[in-house]
């Protein structure tokens, strides 16, 4: 491989990518180890866990999607040079809105989810566009804003959950959702008899659909990356945004409007942490938000997705998926090998590391190649150098 075709292969974010996981799971399996667990029977039973059965299938998606749509978010802000730090609290505003708009609806289905879904969508980016006003208007960073919209987030929902309109007594939550606002697939016939029957005919569907809240969340995240990806990368708005992000002055210079492009940026950011929110929301069981006691980590874990995708909104879906099949996979390495479920939190956490020193990746490779090479064309100098002097001495004598 010459130097060329070396070089943009190890500056692929998918290699760096597939190269940072493999080295986080070697640690991981170091870890464990050393923590006196077999490291290839807990690995294989990690994977099996995640793809063993359609229902783990079903279930790691389902588990990925509210993680997808805040990887989108996070990864979207940073391809325009914000850093969207933000994305718990616009995730539990988001999920808030909907259960509030949702719990009073009694429209027909389509156009009640579309309610929830916009309502939700939003608020998030007006919460979110709090941060971009900030930093355009006042040139507050955009990391202290949003760390603390996060809390104002936290502890409004639990006060909102508190009032006894919402309340639902007897539980620690609010009133769920209306059934006009399910996005579940078929969520009341698959439990009548005929959809039981029915579903008894085919044994996968029996394993997903009838197990799990099989809901339209993951195609939406799909669609919602594809159209990302095009807004960023094909249209003149997502040329603005990303030349802001890249050089502000020369974007301001070219004639920009660059405090609207960073107030957009944010909500854009914002409107897709606030639609995984209300697609989390109408398509998963308790369909309400309880009182929290800490961060659900949903809008954290978008930050790493979107990490290790490199910020491109298609690497987010495969990142998604991964991250939640770490964290559904974690309950099976629990229950079976009996090792802790933080080693999934050390595994992540390893792998969001090496993805963070990828850049070092490249320039590893050409020096190890680059110190190779010098060392071999140097002792082609000393044959030839050699050579010449043996063919000097010869015609001497």
């Amino acid at each position: 491989m010459d130097q060329s075709r070396r070089k943009g292969f190890f500056d692929n974010p998918f290699v760096l990518t597939v190269i940072a996981i493999a080295l986080g799971s070697g640690v991981a399996a170091l870890i464990l180890l050393l923590a006196g667990f077999p490291p290839v029977e807990s690995l294989k039973t990690l994977v099996t866990s995640m793809v063993g059965r359609p229902k783990d299938i079903s279930s790691v998606i389902i588990r990925s999607t509210p993680i997808i749509f805040t990887g989108l978010g996070v990864a979207f802000a940073i391809k325009t040079g914000l850093f969207n730090i933000g994305a718990e609290g616009q995730f539990i505003i988001g999920a808030l809105t909907a259960t509030v708009v949702g719990s009073m609806l009694d429209f027909p289905k389509p156009v009640a989810i579309l309610m929830v879904v916009l309502s939700a969508m939003l608020v998030s980016a007006i919460y979110a566009g709090i941060v971009g006003v900030l930093k355009a208007r006042f040139g507050i960073h955009e990391v202290i804003t949003s760390i603390m919209l996060n809390w104002i987030a936290l502890y409004f929902s639990n006060w909102v959950c508190s009032l006894d309109f919402f309340h639902k007594p007897g539980t620690v939550g609010m009133y769920p959702v209306n059934y006009c606002t399910y996005t579940m697939i078929v969520p009341f016939w698959k439990r009548t008899p005929e959809g039981m029957a029915w579903m008894e005919q085919y044994p996968i569907l029996k394993e997903t659909l009838g197990r799990t809240d099989v809901n339209a969340g993951f195609i939406v995240a799909v669609i919602a990356a594809l159209m990302i990806s095009h807004l960023l990368n094909r249209t003149r708005k997502g040329y603005e945004l990303r030349a802001v992000g890249q050089n502000i002055n020369a974007a301001r210079f070219a004639g920009i409007n660059v405090n609207k492009s960073i107030v957009h940026a944010m909500m854009i950011s914002g409107a897709l942490c606030g639609l995984g929110a209300a697609l989390y929301i109408t398509g998963q069981s308790p369909h309400t938000v309880n009182t929290l006691s800490a961060f659900e980590n949903v809008g954290f874990n978008g930050l790493s997705v979107a990490f290790i995708a490199f910020s491109s909104p298609i690497g987010c879906i495969f990142t998604g998926l991964l991250f939640g099949g770490l964290l559904y996979g974690g309950a099976g390495l629990q229950s079976q090998i009996g090792a802790p479920t933080e080693i999934i939190n050390i595994v992540i956490g390893v792998i969001v590391f090496f993805c963070a020193l990828s850049y070092l990746i490249p320039r590893f490779m050409e020096s190890a190649f680059g110190a190779r090479r010098a060392r071999r064309e140097a002792k082609a100098a000393a044959r030839r150098a050699k050579k010449a002097a043996s063919g000097k001495g010869g015609n001497n004598v």
